[in-house]
C-alpha cells in the first residue's frame, strides 16, 4: 500500500465530503486530563463518521473506484463495514446486501435495514458470514466489499491518517485497535516508520498476535466484549505485510480494560464508543502502553455503532 493510493482516495472523495464523508475531529487533551503521564493525548473522533464508524473511507472508495453491476454489492461485516457499505451503497442507488454472523448486535443489524440492505444472519462467527457472502457473489456477479483485506479499503482508510497530519501535525505514536487489520494497514502504510504505530487487540480476538507468533497468518478462536467489530479469525493479508514493514509493537488487552476505558469516554468526556474503539484508552489506562513524558500520543476512537443502554 502506498501513500499515492491513499492520495486517489481523498481525491475521490471530494464530492462526496460534508454530504456522506465527514472529515472528522482532532482533539488534544493533555495528558493529565486522561491521567496519562505524557504531554498530550490526541483523539481522532472518527466515530463521528455519518456511518458510524472509520469503515465509511474504505467503502466508499472500494465501490467509487469499481464498476458496480445491476445486482449491487454485497459484503460479510460484524456491522460496521456492512453498515459503511449499506450507507455508500444508498448514496450511490444501488443494491446492498449484507451478511452478519449472529454476534452482530441487534442495534447494528437494525441500522443495517434502517439504510435499506437486506440483511442476512447466519454462522457464529465472521468467517462464516464471509462464506456465505461469497457464495451469493458467485451466484449474483455483485461486487464484493471486503469488511478488511482490499487495497481500495485499506487506502480508504488510510485518509484517516492523512488527516491526522494535516489537521494536528505528526504525532509520536498512533494506537491503533486490529481486528483484520485493515484499519492499522491504511495508517501504517501513510504514517510508515515516521510515528510509531501500535498495534492493540483484545486478548480474546488476538489475529495479529498470533500471527507473529506463528510466523504467518492463522486462524484464531474469538470472543470477548469487542467480538462483533474485532472479530476476524485471521488478520489480512495486506495487513500482514504492512505491520510487518511498518509496525513493531503488537499489544493484547484484557476484556476488563477494554470495558473500563469504554466507560471512562463516556463518563469523563461524553463519547459514546463501543469497545473496539477503546482499546486505545485501555492500552494506557491499563500501562500496556507506557508513552515518554514529552510524548504526544494519538488515539484513534474508530467506531460508535452501540446501544447506548450498554453504557448503563
Amino acid at each position: 500500500m502506498s501513500r499515492q493510493a491513499i492520495e486517489a482516495a481523498a481525491a475521490r472523495f471530494a464530492p462526496h465530503e460534508g454530504a456522506f464523508l465527514r472529515r472528522t475531529p482532532l482533539w488534544k487533551l493533555p495528558g493529565a486530563a486522561l491521567g496519562v503521564a505524557c504531554a498530550e493525548v490526541w483523539l481522532k473522533l472518527e466515530h463521528l463518521q455519518a456511518s458510524g464508524s472509520f469503515k465509511a473511507r474504505g467503502m466508499l472508495n472500494r465501490l467509487l473506484a469499481n464498476p458496480i453491476p445491476a445486482s449491487g454489492v454485497v459484503v460479510a461485516s460484524g456491522g460496521n463495514a456492512g453498515i459503511a457499505t449499506a450507507a455508500a451503497a444508498r448514496r450511490l442507488g444501488v443494491r446492498c446486501e449484507v451478511f452478519v454472523p449472529t454476534v452482530c448486535s441487534p442495534a447494528k443489524q437494525a441500522k443495517l435495514r434502517e439504510l435499506g440492505a437486506h440483511v442476512v444472519v447466519g454462522g457464529d462467527a465472521y468467517a462464516q458470514a464471509l462464506d456465505a457472502s461469497m457464495e451469493r457473489q458467485r451466484r449474483t456477479g455483485a461486487l464484493v466489499t471486503h469488511a478488511y483485506d482490499q487495497p481500495e479499503v485499506v487506502a480508504g482508510a488510510g485518509t484517516l491518517a492523512r488527516e491526522i497530519d494535516q489537521d494536528g501535525g505528526r504525532p509520536d505514536s498512533v494506537l491503533v485497535s486490529v481486528g483484520g487489520g485493515g484499519l492499522i494497514a491504511g495508517i501504517a502504510s501513510w504514517f510508515e516508520r515516521e510515528a510509531r504505530v501500535v498495534a492493540l487487540e483484545p486478548e480474546l480476538a488476538p489475529t495479529l498476535h498470533a500471527a507473529r507468533r506463528a510466523g504467518a497468518p492463522v486462524d484464531v478462536a474469538v470472543s470477548g466484549v469487542a467480538a462483533d467489530s474485532l472479530g476476524a479469525r485471521r488478520i489480512g493479508a495486506i495487513a500482514w505485510e504492512v505491520t510487518q514493514a511498518h509496525v513493531a509493537d503488537s499489544l493484547l488487552l484484557p476484556d476488563a480494560a477494554i470495558r473500563e476505558a469504554q466507560l471512562t469516554l463516556w463518563k469523563d468526556f461524553k463519547l459514546s464508543v463501543e469497545p473496539a474503539a477503546a482499546l486505545g484508552l485501555a492500552a494506557l489506562q491499563s500501562g500496556a502502553y507506557r508513552p515518554a513524558a514529552d510524548e504526544r500520543v494519538c488515539l484513534v476512537v474508530c467506531g460508535a455503532n452501540l446501544d447506548p443502554a450498554s453504557l448503563s
